[in-house]
């Protein structure tokens, strides 16, 4: 007994094998089983050293792994490697379609089970999913205790696997997916391997949680770094934009700071779209529907943003020729918007301001009944940036009018409402000039009638009279524009009229140029009309040679002008002496 009890330590320390030291049984069995038991626990020892030893390396390896797919690849390589299976593989779990899907595999041949995709609960893959506890089974085709589908058992089946073992990946009781290892024969996994495989989805889910967070960390950083430069840029604009302002810049200097910033054409558009301000190659400008939230909107392939304050709508900013605009860019376009709105509102306010001590001017002025204007109003009027002392045109205006400094000639005149109409009164001599030029200029839907010239503060008020009159009259007659001295006789069609203003305008230079010399140069006038244009028939009436009546009508074209006897003149010269002959006592 000693002898062989010496033996087998002998073997023992040889490190003998298992069927060496079986061989002294016949002389001490009970010696021999004793040895067994040690050699059995010698190798179990030896096997953990070198799974331990195996798993710091498969940590290692993984440590020094960043991208997230090598982390797989390398994962189901080692599951090969420990556990000696005929393949390897990994799922990993989609929240949003409630499943594992195959995303790594080690030794397999099938490409339909390399494109895999396990329900929860199917197949024993899906039952680890769902349990989130490990399985394993030597003969998973004929193993009824997992739900069979026909597209897991045909996967299977194509890749040839038999004994399949899955343990899940956890880290913090999240599920992240499935660690497996397989072989093509039927054969039992022992406890100490699916520890192992547990070890290493342990090591897995770890180190894949890692690669995540240091991806989100990039992803943050990125957005970190994008969103300083954000900033930058922002500061920028906020330092173009505040020197636009307090230079006293408009919305053109705002659009150009913008295009250059961002590299794009801008548009900045009134309320009724009409372009105030354009920067690089801006399309044709068209309407613009966006809402008035004042955030950046797309619109066709630019964008756009509305302008406003105070609760007001004073416009549309417009931008394009860029692909896109991150987010930074679109809180600049937003702030560009807000500082053309309060450029535009201190424009509104100082144009209502200005409008306002024009109004009341004007209103003086109408007020007026003959005589020059009195030197306080004069003066008024130079801060203005009018001349008083010049001959002005009244004009009425009625309809939807565009614009009051369009109206009064972009600041050289004065416009403002009066009752119903909008008066302007604008420097000018030519009262049929001043209308045609005003309906052209505040557009179409309107009718100006004016009357004049005369020198504000000296009968102003008769004179605008005479353009309301008129404007009436073609209003009436459905003319968008004329004057008192174009329409004559037609313009007492608008109501009761001024005949004496009338017969002023028409007989005026030949009646005072009687009342100087003591002439009849209208009865001369009348008795030529009277006998049908003829100065031998109106000379016999008159009791005179011919010679004189020729002489008088000669002196009558010198104060009318040669056009005196054209039909139209003439018309209006014959109503005008039947008006004077009605009128007489």
């Amino acid at each position: 007994m000693p002898q062989t009890a010496l033996e087998l330590l002998r073997l023992l320390a040889q490190d003998a094998s298992a069927d060496r030291i079986a061989e002294q049984a016949q002389q001490h069995p009970e010696a021999v089983e004793l040895a067994l038991r040690v050699r059995a626990g010698i190798d179990a020892h030896r096997r953990r050293e070198a799974e331990l030893s195996a798993l710091v390396d498969t940590a290692r390896d993984l440590a020094s792994a960043a991208d997230p797919r090598g982390v797989l690849d390398a994962i189901v390589r080692r599951a090969r490697t420990l556990l000696g299976t005929d393949v390897a593989y990994l799922t990993l779990h989609d929240p949003e379609r409630g499943d594992t899907f195959m995303r790594a595999t080690a030794g397999s041949v099938s490409a339909r089970f390399q494109a895999l995709r396990l329900p929860l609960g199917a197949g024993l893959g899906g039952l680890v999913a769902q349990t989130r506890r490990p399985y394993w089974t030597p003969d998973y085709p004929a193993d009824e205790r997992y739900d069979h589908t026909a597209e897991i058992d045909g996967a299977v089946a194509e890749e040839g696997l038999v004994a399949i073992c899955g343990t899940p990946l956890l880290v913090d009781g999240e599920f992240v997916g499935v660690l497996f290892a397989s072989h093509r024969t039927r054969r039992e996994f022992r406890r100490d391997e699916v520890a192992l495989l547990g070890s290493l989805a342990a090591l897995a889910a770890v180190s894949l949680v890692q690669a995540r967070r240091v991806a989100e960390t990039a992803d943050a950083l990125a957005a970190l770094s994008a969103a300083h430069a954000g900033i930058e840029q922002a500061a920028t604009a906020h330092d173009r934009f505040s020197q636009v302002v307090l230079s006293g810049g408009g919305v053109d200097d705002i659009a150009a700071a913008l295009g250059e910033l961002l590299d794009c054409w801008v548009a900045v558009l009134d309320v009724d779209d009409h372009c105030l301000a354009t920067h690089g190659d801006a399309p044709v400008p068209r309407s613009v529907a966006v809402e008035d939230s004042g955030r950046l909107t797309r619109v066709g392939d630019g964008w756009a943003v509305a302008v406003s304050a105070a609760g007001q709508r004073l416009g549309t900013l417009a931008l394009g020729g860029i692909d896109e605009l991150d987010r930074g860019q679109g809180r600049t376009v937003e702030r560009a918007a807000m500082v053309t709105a309060l450029v535009l509102l201190f424009r509104l306010r100082a144009a209502e301001s200005d409008q306002r001590v024009r109004s009341d001017l004007l209103t003086e002025l109408l007020a007026r009944t003959g005589g020059d204007p009195e030197p306080a109003l004069v003066e008024r009027g130079r801060l203005l940036g009018l001349r008083l002392g010049v001959p002005h045109v009244v004009a009425v205006c009625r309809g939807r009018v565009r614009g009051l400094a369009v109206a009064a000639g972009d600041g050289g005149g004065l416009a403002g409402p009066h009752g119903d109409d909008l008066v302007a009164v604008v420097p000018g001599t030519d009262p049929s000039a001043v209308a045609a030029a005003l309906s052209r200029r505040l557009g179409d839907g309107l009718t100006v009638g004016a009357a004049g010239p005369v020198v504000p503060g000296g009968g102003l008020r008769e004179v605008h009279a005479q353009a309301r009159r008129t404007t009436d009259a073609l209003v009436a007659l459905g003319r968008p524009a004329g004057s008192a001295r174009e329409l004559g006789f037609a313009g007492l069609v608008g109501g009761p009229g001024d005949v004496d203003t009338y017969l002023l305008d028409v007989l005026g230079p030949v009646g005072d140029y009687d009342d100087r010399r003591g002439s009849d140069l209208l009865g001369t006038l009348e008795a030529y009309f009277a006998a049908g244009a003829s100065p031998r028939r109106a000379a016999a009436a008159l009791h005179v040679h011919v010679n004189t009546v020729t002489q008088r009508l000669d002196r009558v074209a010198s104060l009318l002008g040669e056009d005196w006897s054209t039909p139209s003149r003439a018309l209006e010269l014959q109503l005008a002496l039947h008006l004077r002959r009605l009128r007489r006592p």
